[in-house]
Formats: C-alpha cells, sequence, structure tokens
C-alpha cells in the first residue's frame, strides 16, 4: 500500500479519502497549496502525491521535485480548464475530480508506469514476441470509422497490459485529439518528425511531446496529429519512417492512424522533389507488420473498400492486410446483414476472413461525447467487445491472451472473495 500526500479542494477530498484509507494506503498529509507539497516531500517521504489540476495545488516546480524524487504525481481535474493546465505542465496521469474512489485506488496501486520508467527497465525495446509491433489503420474516404477503429484498438492493446503508443499520421487533418478531449495546439508526431529529422528524437523528447490518455484500466500514450491540412509537409515520408522507429522502439505497440487517399502525388506533378502529399500514409503502410483497412457496410461503403482494397493489395504485401468492416445493420443492408457482407467481400474480391463489427450508436455516441474509449464509455458495447474478439484473436499472441484469460479469472476470484 502506498503513502499519500494530498492537496485536494475539500469535497473532493471529503468524497475520496475514506475509500482510499479503507484500501489500505495511509495519508501522511493533507495541505492546501502546492509550495505546502513541496516543502514536505523530504520530510514526509511520500509515494504518490494527489492534487487538484488547477494551478493553486498544481505548479511545474512542484512536478519537477516529484520526477526528481521518483514520487509519482496525480492530478484530478474538475474542469477543462484545469486539465489544460495539467496537459501544459506535460503532466501524464490527469483524471476527472469525479472519478469513483476504487478506480483512483485501482490506479495507485497498479496503474501503468510512464514510458520512460519501463524503458529504463528495458521494457519497451523489443516488442511482443509473436506479434504485430506497428499496426497502421486505413481506409477509403468517407469516415468509414478509421480513428475510432485505431482507438479501440489502442485501449484494448493497453488493456492487456503493454505499453502503447497511439500515432495520428492523417495528412488531411488529425481527429485522435478532440475525440480523445487532448489538446491539439502543437500536432504532436509532426513534433516527432522534425525532430528525427534533425537526429534530435530520444525518450526525453518523445516524453515531452506526447499526450498521455489516462485510465485506470487502460492507459496510452497519444502522438496527436496536424491541426489543419496546410501543414502536411510536415509528414515527409523520410521524417515519418524514423519517427515511427524510434516511437516502436520505446513501445510495445504503435498504433497509426492512417490517411485514406493512395493517390501518387509524383505523377501528378513535374517536379519530383517537390514535397508528396500522402507520403506519410505510404511511409507508415510501408512500416507496419500489420494493416487494419477499415470499411463502411452500406453499397456505397463497401465499394470504396473493394476498390481501395485493390490498390492497397497493389502497395504492400496481402497477407498483411486485415479488412474490417464497420457498422454492420440491417437498416442499410436489409435481413442478414453480415450474410450480405462476406458474401460480397468474398464474391468481389476473395476475402473470406474479414471481421465485422456492428453498429453500436449509443456505445460511440456515449465515447464521443465523453471523450473515452470505447473500453471506459461502454464496456459492455457490443461493438468494443467485437474490437477486444480481434485485438485477441489477430494482434495479441498466444501467451498474451493466455495471459488476459488468468488475470481475468484472478479478478474474479478476488471479486468473489
Amino acid at each position: 500500500m502506498a503513502r499519500l500526500a494530498v492537496a485536494l479542494p475539500p469535497v473532493v477530498e471529503d468524497r475520496i479519502l475514506a475509500g482510499l484509507v479503507e484500501a489500505g494506503h495511509s495519508i501522511v498529509a493533507r495541505v492546501v497549496g502546492w509550495r505546502d507539497v513541496l516543502d514536505g516531500l523530504d520530510v514526509i517521504a511520500p509515494e504518490v502525491v494527489i492534487v487538484g489540476a488547477e494551478s493553486s495545488t498544481l505548479h511545474s516546480e512542484l512536478l519537477s521535485a516529484c520526477d526528481e524524487r521518483g514520487i509519482r504525481l496525480i492530478a484530478l481535474a474538475s474542469s477543462d480548464r484545469d486539465r489544460g493546465h495539467a496537459r501544459g505542465l506535460g503532466l501524464h496521469e490527469v483524471l476527472g475530480s469525479d472519478v469513483d474512489p476504487e478506480e483512483l485506488e485501482s490506479m495507485i496501486a497498479g496503474g501503468p508506469a510512464l514510458p520512460s520508467r519501463l524503458a529504463e527497465t528495458g521494457a519497451g525495446t523489443g516488442g511482443v514476441p509473436g506479434a504485430p509491433e506497428l499496426v497502421a489503420i486505413w481506409g477509403p474516404a468517407g469516415a468509414p470509422g478509421r480513428t475510432t477503429t485505431a482507438i479501440s484498438i489502442a485501449a484494448e492493446l493497453a488493456g492487456a497490459g503493454h505499453l502503447v503508443a497511439l500515432v495520428d499520421a492523417d495528412p488531411y487533418g488529425g481527429a485522435i485529439a478532440p475525440t480523445l478531449g487532448l489538446l491539439d495546439e502543437a500536432p504532436g508526431f509532426a513534433s516527432a518528425c522534425r525532430l528525427a529529422g534533425s537526429g534530435a528524437l530520444d525518450r526525453v523528447e518523445l516524453e515531452r511531446i506526447a499526450q498521455r490518455y489516462s485510465s485506470p484500466r487502460a492507459s496510452f500514450d497519444v502522438f496527436t496529429g496536424l491541426i489543419g491540412p496546410s501543414r502536411w509537409p510536415e509528414l515527409s515520408g523520410e521524417r515519418v519512417v524514423e519517427a515511427l522507429r524510434v516511437i516502436r522502439s520505446r513501445f510495445e505497440f504503435v498504433v497509426v492512424d492512417t490517411g485514406f487517399s493512395l493517390e501518387r502525388d509524383e505523377e501528378l506533378t513535374s517536379d519530383p522533389l517537390a514535397p508528396r502529399r500522402n507520403a506519410a500514409t505510404f511511409a507508415a503502410l510501408g512500416a507496419a507488420d500489420r494493416i487494419v483497412a477499415v470499411g463502411l457496410a452500406d453499397p456505397v461503403g463497401l465499394s470504396r473498400l473493394l476498390r481501395g482494397h485493390a490498390e492497397l493489395v497493389g502497395i504492400v504485401d496481402p497477407e498483411r492486410i486485415d479488412v474490417v468492416v464497420n457498422r454492420v445493420r440491417t437498416s442499410a443492408l436489409g435481413m442478414d446483414a453480415h450474410a450480405q457482407v462476406r458474401q460480397t467481400l468474398r464474391r468481389f474480391a476473395g476475402l473470406a476472413d474479414a471481421t465485422l463489427l456492428p453498429h453500436d450508436g449509443r456505445a460511440a455516441d456515449a465515447a464521443t461525447l465523453t471523450a473515452r474509449t470505447l473500453r471506459d464509455a461502454a464496456p459492455r458495447s457490443p461493438l468494443r467487445a467485437a474490437v477486444r474478439a480481434y485485438v485477441d484473436d489477430r494482434l495479441l499472441p498466444a501467451p498474451a491472451r493466455s495471459h488476459r484469460v488468468a488475470m481475468g479469472r484472478f479478478r474474479r476470484r478476488v471479486a468473489a472473495a
């Protein structure tokens, strides 16, 4: 159990402290401001500091002091402004002030370590044996659900206990940051590419530019995408390849949300040295161990998927491609929608093992409304269950799946005790 120092608003403190004490943690200090915490760090020697995310209780000096002493710092934000303040300081672990005490206790007792701590002990440098380390999510035009699928896959990999990075490499404008409620003033992946181009991208810089999606059960790092489409020249092919190489050396899994276009820019211009709009997409697809081709389950979406898949096969090895059809529903396809989708894919593309994701608008809307992953917003959703099954079957090796099953049985035994 941990020694805790807290600097929280009285209402939040009264709500969560009793549960933390009952869980066996000891409260070594209850103070008002960040400077009171800072002054007592060497005396009370806490293992975890929990503070409000507002400026009166969270300051860069406190964050630096905790980092120097190896003390974990968790901030609880009561507003978007407070959350932005914490993110601006570079703090990874930020939760809402309305967090359930049990979830907070779970995070304190067994929350994921930061990438730097794992890298220093040797994790995050060799991937998972037998598993695809870099997974690229591609889909044709028409919003087939690339970003939602990428986020969901990253969350399920993180939930299985792996160190995961989610990268937004869409040269037409990033959507991951607003979907997860993260700050997007500075595009993280573009920064990584610039640093990689000068040979300056290392562990320290990765931690600085990454943002953390914090969840008690499935946290992961996010490298946000371009603020607007006009900045696409920052994502040159060479820089993207080098940035992904460095990122995958620090994480066990890297999930990349790519652009939709497979058009070769050089065929449209007489200048062979001009920047290529789709260079980032081709670079990510070329570097990927597994490519998830996402299509929409309606006549237009399936037509686009089949045409795009034919182009994709001409670029990468078909053995690396998994086809995922999103939003399968009878309202768009009639009776037995799943059978119709499978018959169409088999007849026109020879695809017999596609993964079909059911339409679950309520769960997707809940995730969008709360800026959370499906795993957090709707854990019992059929859509989330289908994504988890795909991750277990196609992305995680057998030992990892066995570990997940064993851990689930262990948690059930503990809950029943």
